[in-house]
């Protein structure tokens, strides 16, 4: 009753994504490959390992036994193999990060491009969100979250910026109309516009200057998802429909135009960068070990 090794890591492929598609575009491989190779191992096996509906695919009780037994064996299969895929001139292979918005559109564009020029044989696949997900459960190497979001049992290291500050600004024109905000409270009488996570929960917007901390929860006509629709938020506070309180990098280009004015800068509060975080294995696999690498060689950081 031995089961092909490819119909496993096709079942845990479909098992870990939800799906045959979403399967397919982890993978690499074809949603039709990935059905067929766990209709093959389903019926090797003589048990259904999945749930399928029009609208989703789950593990039945059988299915998430055996993802649970086969998800470590398939990982030290993996890092058995980038043993000698170390041992070659060049890393090869495929990394997998899993990052929030920020971090990809703040941190890795200065880092990619010439990671992947010193790697030409590393394929790199970067899954961008918000909700906080277990990076192993999700079929990827290594995650990167700020400081208050690290899963424990992790090894953390530094990437990209240390200090980070988050800014809030207005258009002028706003601000023109409807007056400049003098303390952070006062923002409880302006539009504010404001992200909501994918956990459906929306934090206060916290200053801080000479050791005070103050948090404000203000109200507005737009609520938008963190992340994925933060940019319709700027883009609403450069029609001047409101102010917006967001990571200092993001809204530095239009600051920087005027098309953006800064509000209560000197309460601006500053917080640690990001971290880089993947599970404290013997054998990384080779990639991510390129990758923790060359993040850690010397450079010039903020």
């Amino acid at each position: 009753m031995a089961a092909d090794l490819g119909d496993l890591a096709a079942f845990v492929a479909v098992a870990r994504a939800g799906g045959f598609r979403e399967g397919a575009r982890a993978s690499g491989l074809s949603a039709s490959g990935l059905s067929e190779a766990v209709r093959r191992l389903e019926a090797r096996l003589g048990v259904r390992l999945l749930h399928r509906t029009t609208r989703s695919v789950a593990p039945t009780e059988a299915g998430a036994r055996l993802l649970e037994r086969l998800t470590p064996a398939l990982g030290e299969i993996e890092a058995a193999l980038d043993v000698v895929n170390g041992l070659r001139d060049r890393p090869a292979g495929t990394l997998r990060l899993n990052v929030p918005v920020s971090a990809a559109r703040l941190v890795l564009p200065g880092i990619v491009p010439a990671f992947l020029a010193a790697y030409p044989e590393i394929r790199l696949d970067v899954v961008a969100e918000d909700s906080f997900v277990d990076v192993l459960a999700a079929g990827c190497d290594a995650g990167i979250r700020y400081d208050d979001r690290l899963e424990q049992d992790m090894i953390a290291i530094p990437i990209g910026p240390r200090r980070q500050r988050f800014a809030t600004a207005a258009a002028p024109a706003y601000l023109d109309r409807h007056g400049r905000p003098a303390h952070p409270r006062d923002l409880l009488a302006h539009a504010c516009l404001r992200g909501r996570f994918a956990s459906g929960a929306m934090t206060d917007w916290e200053f801080e200057r000479d050791g005070e901390v103050v948090r404000v929860e203000p109200g507005g006509p737009l609520i938008v998802r963190a992340g994925a629709a933060t940019d319709l938020a700027v883009s609403a506070a450069i029609a001047g429909t409101g102010i917006i309180t967001l990571f200092e990098d993001w809204l530095r280009p239009h600051l920087a135009s005027g098309t953006l004015e800064p509000v209560l800068e000197s309460w601006w509060q500053p917080f640690p960068g990001p971290f880089l975080y993947y599970p404290g294995r013997r054998h990384l696999p080779a990639p991510l070990r390129a990758f923790v690498d060359f993040i850690a060689r010397p450079r010039d950081r903020p």
